[in-house]
């Protein structure tokens, strides 16, 4: 009875109440696990595989170049040359003590010659992760960097615009921004087509590095290049003796344009002055406009040839009619109209010989205005010449209702209508293409535009044998001769307007084609405010319009076609030929 008894003492007693308190904990952990896991895999199941694809998932890119930009020849004009940028991922700095080492940071400060203060101050924040410190760095710069080996400090692969032609082709060509986007030029208007994707290799790695699934590959969309219709051996040229000139003139600034008559391409298009665009601390704002498609100015007397075209194609004259110009001078309006002294008789040519504003101003006077106006149109003032260059100016021609004596008279020579040294180019190029007007282009081009007919063909083609006195020994462009060949041109020269009206400053213009015979390019030269007494176009511009021509010819290999006794002694053959 008494072992009975203990054993009824010694049996334990449950306790309800800490086995439910267990059970309520397991189950609320169970419920809990099973809840966030339905939470992570339903509600939000994204953040789950982004965090799990920022351990694995990886992407590669492959670098593309911007495409080169090429003359008609071949030769480069802009090209992208690899270099490296130095940048600093700071968080990953301070975990490493990358800023103890002050020598190091001083070293790199005196290499890219910034006050060591503007380094430290970039990559004081500890919760970046990228900065710049150098864009694109020169390699042996780059090969410094690497052995100061400052932790949190790295290099990056980028590409830089390099023009090997420096100022000569910068207005063409433009510039690019640091970051390869075209600002200006070639390099913006055909931003798209020098502009490629870089090629993306998107794929997953496990833990020890070992690629285990390729996800995505994008192919690399390459870049074209551009060539262009500028044929660097005159524009070269054209460069050199254009800024020659402007310097020996004390001119503030010049212009020439030199278009293949037959295609309406653009061989030679400069500007003085100009910038280097591979030093940007030099790009100043009036050193980058492009003044032979934004500056306009008033064209004097280049555009007498177009009255002369006028009043042959309405019948108000003849090839053999002569215009009396006694005493040198009129009246119109109260105002006055005078040539440089009383020419009396002249003929068609010898008009244009001369440059005499009294004769051009009563052929114009006997036409109708509106016709005239459509003949400068024709020429195209007043429009795009279709270059397709940022900051084209289209010039200016004036539509009124009424016109006085002396507004038809003054626009006769080249006052009251703004052109640029472009337009100017195009003119001259349609009077030696036999009156076919073609859109301009500064790419080249494998089928040129068919042209429209503008001028009667064989009107222009006698307007254009007047024009071959003007650089005659009489005439007021001589010094635009060329040697061996025969030329037909214009010279001009305008007073610059101002407010209330005219200055004492001036333009000195010539515009022409050669060889005459068969015209194959077209040069406008435009020489803006020159100093002292050699002002006129035939002093300033024609000159140079000689150089730029002989030089072309030559380069060309155009054939002479004015090759007389005398030329060729001089040249060497001696004797003279039957």
């Amino acid at each position: 009875m008494a072992v009975k008894r203990n054993q009824r003492i010694l049996r334990p007693e449950p306790i309800q109440w800490r086995f439910q308190v267990m059970l309520a904990m397991i189950g609320l952990v169970f419920f809990s696990l099973v809840g966030r896991a339905a939470f992570i895999q339903v509600v939000e199941p994204d953040r789950l595989r982004h965090e799990g694809d920022l351990r694995s998932l990886r992407v590669s890119h492959s670098e593309v170049q911007r495409g080169n930009i090429t003359d008609r020849n071949g030769v480069e004009l802009a090209v992208s040359v690899p270099v490296q940028t130095v940048w600093a991922d700071p968080l990953r700095m301070h975990e490493q003590s990358g800023l103890e080492d002050m020598r190091r940071w001083q070293a790199l400060a005196d290499v890219f010659q910034t006050p060591v203060d503007d380094l430290l101050a970039r990559v004081d924040n500890p919760q970046r992760r990228f900065v710049y410190l150098k864009r694109m760095v020169t390699p042996a710069v780059a090969e410094y960097v690497r052995q100061l080996d400052i932790p949190g400090v790295y290099l990056q692969n980028e590409s830089r615009r390099f023009y090997p032609t420096g100022e000569i082709n910068s207005h063409i060509i433009g510039v690019t921004n640091i970051d390869g986007e075209g600002l200006d030029g070639i390099e913006a208007v055909y931003d798209g087509m020098l502009t490629g994707t870089p090629g993306q290799r998107q794929y997953r790695k496990d833990g020890q590095g070992r690629v285990i699934e390729e996800l995505e590959v994008r192919q690399a969309e390459y870049p074209q290049n551009v060539r262009l219709s500028i044929d660097q051996r005159i524009q070269a040229m054209a460069y050199r003796e254009l800024k020659k000139a402007v310097s020996y003139h004390g001119a503030t600034s010049g212009s020439l344009v030199a278009v293949d008559v037959h295609t309406g391409e653009v061989l030679a298009m400069v500007n003085s002055p100009s910038y280097n665009p591979n030093n940007r601390q030099e790009m100043l704002p009036h050193l980058m406009r492009n003044r032979a498609i934004t500056d306009t100015f008033e064209p004097g007397s280049t555009v007498k040839p177009l009255v002369m075209l006028e009043a042959l194609r309405q019948g108000v004259v003849d090839l053999d009619s002569t215009i009396d110009t006694s005493p040198g001078w009129m009246r119109l309006g109260g105002r006055r109209v005078q040539d440089a002294r009383n020419y009396g008789e002249l003929s068609l040519a010898e008009i244009l010989q001369h440059s005499s504003n009294v004769a051009i101003s009563k052929l114009a006077l006997s036409i109708d205005i509106d016709d005239l106006l459509h003949t400068y149109a024709g020429a195209g003032f007043g429009s795009d010449t279709g270059i397709n260059l940022i900051g084209e100016s289209m010039g200016l021609i004036r539509h009124r209702t009424s016109w006085s004596d002396f507004e038809v008279a003054t626009l006769s020579y080249g006052y009251g209508l703004g052109t640029t040294t472009m337009q100017l180019a195009q003119m001259y190029a349609i009077l030696g293409n036999g009156g076919v007007q073609r859109p301009l282009s500064v790419l080249a081009l494998e089928n040129p535009h068919e042209g429209r007919q503008v001028f009667d063909p064989e009107l222009t083609e006698d307007v254009l044998r007047m024009m071959e006195s003007v650089v005659s020994s009489e005439g007021t462009g001589r010094q635009a001769r060329v040697r061996g060949y025969r030329v037909a041109g214009k010279t001009g020269t305008t007073r610059k307007a101002v407010p209330g009206g005219y200055g004492d400053e001036y333009v000195g213009l010539f515009a022409g084609v050669i060889p005459a015979s068969n015209p194959r390019i077209a040069i406008a030269v435009m020489i803006n405010e020159p100093e002292g007494d050699a002002y006129h176009g035939g002093s300033v511009a024609a000159p140079l319009f000689s150089t730029v021509a002989e030089g072309s010819m030559r380069i060309l290999n155009v054939a002479p076609d004015d090759i007389s006794p005398a030329t060729l002694r001089s040249a060497g053959f001696g004797g003279q030929r039957d």
